[in-house]
């Protein structure tokens, strides 16, 4: 089958959850489609990463995306129905050479990594499948909702374009002919919202292999773990409750802890978190290093849905993990078996606590933890899910 994909990012170098996830799913597809691979970057030096992707694609496309704050893009928001997310990577020259390539070649699907790549695809007959990662509206709308009371004046302007992305997200959802999720609950968010509509769960997966050679080490003081991509405006906000409502509690009860926060592009904020038991690396060279040197995962992940990639390498590397409902939503882990689930901040502390104390508990959840992943995770079963997908939505 020859497709179409369009990605708001060039799937490498695997800094971030969806180019891991993009070019994995690449990998796994190359010998059954003949896929043409379309993506926004944001500077030209990212173009030496296309020999990287050329072993799986047709062929490589790359679209020069303005910067976000770009006045053009304020402008377009603020005089067009457009919300700003859209304005970033709409652009009618992109749109252009979107539809003089579908008029080249014959495709029989385009698959849309997120709706706000859909307005650069013109008019056509093709059959569009959206994969959504995350419910985008929903991101924002928490993240606008817990900016600080100096924000106030702006507010209702944030939330006007929160509720134009509300609308186009919907709209999108519409005008595809298929769609996918990455989860149980956010596919029947969007089914009931939708009912009409056929969702597909799409889940995330990881590396079993790169992942499952992680030799764990036993640190020198008792470490709890926070890994993230702080891009990802719901990392932000898990590393804020981690670090002043859950934290001071797991320091009364374990003598010498550490905390060890792990996530690119931290802003200033987090690393001014940096100071006596708490460490904040911007970049670790191999992420399996932390995995190693950590007694338990903590994700307190309180906006954003989706499958979490820190779980699933946790999992793979035989971490034993402590999360919120979302931060392990999507994922077939069972509270009390594969990892401590909890809500509040003293849940999450106690919970922790718990397994830096109680070895064998920790041990059993890793173990578990690690069947689960390498049965239900692995890219393999992922990226067969999404071939029948493509044959279901793309066939004529």
């Amino acid at each position: 089958m020859k497709i179409l994909m369009i990605t708001p990012y060039l799937p490498y170098p695997l800094v971030s959850g969806g180019q891991i996830r993009t070019y994995n799913l690449l990998k796994n597809l190359a010998q059954k489609h003949r896929i043409t691979l379309a993506s926004f970057i944001r500077a030209e030096e990212e173009k030496k990463y296309i020999r990287e992707l050329e072993p799986y694609c047709q062929k490589v496309i790359v679209f020069k995306r303005r910067k976000a704050w770009s006045p053009i893009n304020i402008l377009l928001s603020a005089l067009t129905p457009f919300p700003f997310l859209v304005c970033i990577y709409f652009d009618i020259r992109i749109r252009r050479k979107i539809k003089e390539e579908l008029t080249r070649e014959n495709y029989d699907l385009i698959h849309a990594e997120t709706f706000y790549v859909m307005p650069n695809i013109p008019k056509t007959k093709i059959p569009i499948f959206l994969v959504e990662q995350v419910i985008e509206y929903l991101v924002y709308q928490r993240f606008v909702e817990g900016l600080p009371a100096w924000f106030l004046p702006v507010k209702p302007l944030l939330f006007l374009d929160v509720e134009k992305i509300k609308w186009w997200e919907r709209y999108y959802w519409k005008k595809s002919k298929r769609l996918a999720t990455m989860s149980e609950e956010d596919r029947q968010f969007i089914q009931n919202n939708q009912p009409n509509l056929k969702i597909d769960i799409i889940a995330n997966g990881v590396d079993i292999e790169y992942f499952a050679k992680t030799k764990k080490q036993k640190p020198a003081h008792p470490t709890v773990l926070f890994v993230g991509q702080f891009k990802w405006l719901p990392n932000r906000d898990a590393t804020k409750f981690l670090v002043e409502e859950i934290w001071p509690k797991i320091k009364k009860s374990i003598a010498g802890a550490r905390l060890w926060i792990v996530g690119r592009n931290p802003p200033h904020d987090i690393l001014n978190y940096a100071k006596g038991d708490i460490q904040v690396d911007g970049q670790v060279e191999d992420i399996r290093l932390a995995y190693a040197k950590s007694d338990v995962l903590l994700a307190p992940i309180r906006n954003g849905r989706g499958t979490k990639y820190k779980i699933l390498e946790a999992m793979a590397t035989r971490t034993p993990i402590v999360g919120t409902r979302l931060a392990v939503e999507g994922i077939n882990v069972r509270s009390g078996k594969e990892a401590l689930v909890a809500q509040s901040a003293t849940q999450l502390a106690e919970a922790s606590v718990k397994v830096l104390k109680d070895k064998n508990l920790g041990r059993n959840l890793a173990t578990a933890a690690y069947e689960l992943v390498k049965n239900q995770y692995s890219w393999g079963k992922i990226s067969d899910k999404l071939d029948e997908v493509y044959q279901e939505v793309g066939k004529r």
